[in-house]
């Protein structure tokens, strides 16, 4: 049984102050909790409803974990979904990301400032799914484990490392030892048209402000999607799915 304090205090998890406070975060949904419980990341607790719970049974024991199982309204009061509420994990969150520059045939893909949670992870799976291991957040950048961006990456979190880093002195660094960095920026040369070298730092900007001064004043090539109906700016989330594509196409 679990006590009203712990209870408590995973209702506490929606909220950024406590996850920052504790190291903690929510994984949510049936699928996502049992790719969890494949996956490196360490659970602290399991909770259930009856329904939910005897699917999970033998992930959990695999990783000699108890599920708690709770009844359907007080799932409700744990969970951020409108619905849906029927399987919730408290995690650890990672506290090892690597500083190390992109090595030989590697793309990173770097945020800056991007302030949607459900386009951070939108971009995860982008990243996933193009084969990008790691991603830079500027520290202006939402945080990744707000439960909107957990959810959006369907998974992702699980496999994509993510580091938070103050971006234009990484990716200065970085370029000092020999990593080609890229902007996303819409005057710059046509990526169909451009070298597109690894190892390589994909850098996309804000959905509202685009790339930062800081980042703009780094001496990188900027590269642009081409244009050819009426549309003049697309989402973040596209714009990467587009750039990671051809920087994929390339390296086949």
């Amino acid at each position: 049984m679990s006590t009203l304090a712990e209870l408590k205090q995973v209702r506490a998890l929606h909220g950024k102050k406590e996850r920052e406070a504790t190291g903690l975060f929510l994984v949510q949904g049936h699928k996502m909790v049992a790719e969890l419980l494949a996956s490196p990341f360490k659970p602290q607790a399991v909770f259930a409803s009856a329904a939910a719970a005897g699917a999970l049974a033998p992930l959990a024991k695999a990783r000699q974990l108890p599920v708690h199982v709770l009844p359907e309204h007080e799932m409700d009061r744990l969970g951020t979904f409108e619905s849906g509420n029927d399987v919730i994990a408290v995690v650890h969150q990672p506290t090892t990301a690597s500083t190390e520059p992109a090595v030989e045939g590697e793309l990173v893909l770097a945020l800056d400032r991007v302030g949607d949670p459900g386009n951070l992870g939108t971009l995860l799976r982008i990243a996933d799914r193009f084969g990008v291991k790691r991603v830079l957040c500027g520290n202006g950048t939402v945080e990744v484990y707000n439960p909107k961006c957990v959810q959006a990456s369907m998974g992702s979190i699980l496999r994509v490392e993510v580091r938070y880093d103050d971006l234009s002195e990484r990716l200065a660094l970085w370029q000092m030892q020999g990593v080609v960095i890229y902007l996303a920026e819409g005057k710059g040369t046509n990526v169909f048209n451009a070298s597109l070298k690894r190892p390589a730092v994909l850098v996309l900007g804000s959905e509202s402000h685009g790339l930062s001064p800081e980042i703009l004043a780094l001496n990188a090539e900027r590269i642009a999607i081409p244009q050819f109906g009426g549309a003049e700016s697309l989402n973040v989330a596209m714009a990467a799915a587009a750039l990671c594509m051809e920087f994929a196409r390339r390296n086949q």
